[in-house]
């Protein structure tokens, strides 16, 4: 059975906004949802980046049943993995079982602000997953001192712990960071349906594991209004290649998106009210190998989102 989950996007909705969704999210059968940790958003329209981990505390007294996670946060330069161990370690224990950790090697755009230089993907990948042994170490809950290529923890000890640690669930991308996310993940997140990334983190892995696609939409009443809302709201969906890890600043996002079609956007994104598209869109990520699929509605309008996928999407794709 797939679950169907909601991303809470942090780029654009303000904190009390994101828990009011998040709270209509778990009323309309949403199983999960997925928080995006950022400290900029990808281009000023889009206008927010709340704290993720504050806003995760709030969801824990607002919400009973839904589950959450970050997609994804970044434990490499601007928080220290023992900070992100520390700050799983307590939403975890304010909503215990309901909790996983989603961890990737991030983007410059919201890394740069520490002036810590951007390291090259093979570089990032090797600071990952020590990242995770380190967090892992940590939750042991004993006084742990580490030292290792890129980071220290000197006679740490975390005194606040879930009764069992969340689970981490890696991103990948590209061959590579699917087998990293295979040996050290207890799951998978992925931004596209790729069957060669699912078979390639199955492939280093013993047991069945969660895998979490990420899907973008945009409802509206037509589907040029939904053309024209993604357009606006979510340029950056048709840039191609590396430039979403390496440009530093939404307003160059922005430039790189100057010549951007609403077509272009929408061959990323489903747009409109078509029902049976978006349970097409979800069903590709399924055929794909994922059990887990969250969606991301683009621009202001989550209520009608909400209702769409109330009365007409997820009777059918869950």
């Amino acid at each position: 059975m797939t679950e169907i989950g909601y991303a809470l996007s942090s780029e654009e909705h303000r904190p009390d906004a994101l828990i009011a969704s998040a709270k209509r999210a778990e009323e309309v059968g949403f199983t999960f949802a997925s928080i995006s940790d950022h400290f900029h958003p990808w281009t000023s329209k889009q206008g927010e980046a709340p704290f993720a981990w504050s806003v995760l505390g709030a969801l824990a007294r607002e919400t009973s049943a839904i589950r959450f996670g970050t997609g994804v946060t970044c434990p490499l330069i601007r928080i220290h993995p023992a900070i992100v161990a520390q700050a799983a370690a307590t939403v975890a224990s304010m909503m215990p079982g309901r909790f996983f950790l989603g961890v990737g090697t991030g983007e410059n755009l919201n890394e740069h602000v520490v002036g810590k230089g951007w390291p090259p993907a093979d570089v990032r990948l090797d600071m990952l997953e020590e990242a995770v042994g380190m967090i892992r170490a940590l939750w042991s809950g004993e006084d742990t001192t580490k030292r290792g290529d890129h980071f220290t923890v000197e006679q740490a000890r975390i005194y606040t712990m879930p009764d069992e640690p969340p689970p981490i669930y890696v991103a990948a991308a590209a061959q590579t960071s699917a087998e990293i996310a295979g040996r050290i993940g207890d799951g998978l997140i992925c931004t596209r349906p790729d069957a060669d990334i699912v078979k390639t983190f199955d492939s280093k892995r013993a047991d069945a594991a969660p895998k979490i696609g990420m899907l973008h939409v945009c409802w509206a009443a037509s589907e040029a209004e939904a053309k024209h809302t993604a357009h606006e709201w979510w340029p950056n969906a048709a840039i191609k290649g590396e430039l979403g890890q390496e440009l530093p600043l939404p307003r160059h996002f922005e430039q790189a998106a100057g010549t951007v079609r609403e077509e272009d956007v929408a061959e990323a994104i489903v747009c409109g009210p078509d029902a049976d598209r978006h349970v097409d869109a979800i069903l590709e990520y399924v055929r794909a190998g994922f059990d887990h699929v969250y969606v991301h509605q683009i621009g202001p309008d989550q209520e009608g989102f909400f209702r769409f996928y109330e009365q007409r999407v997820l009777p059918k794709a869950a």
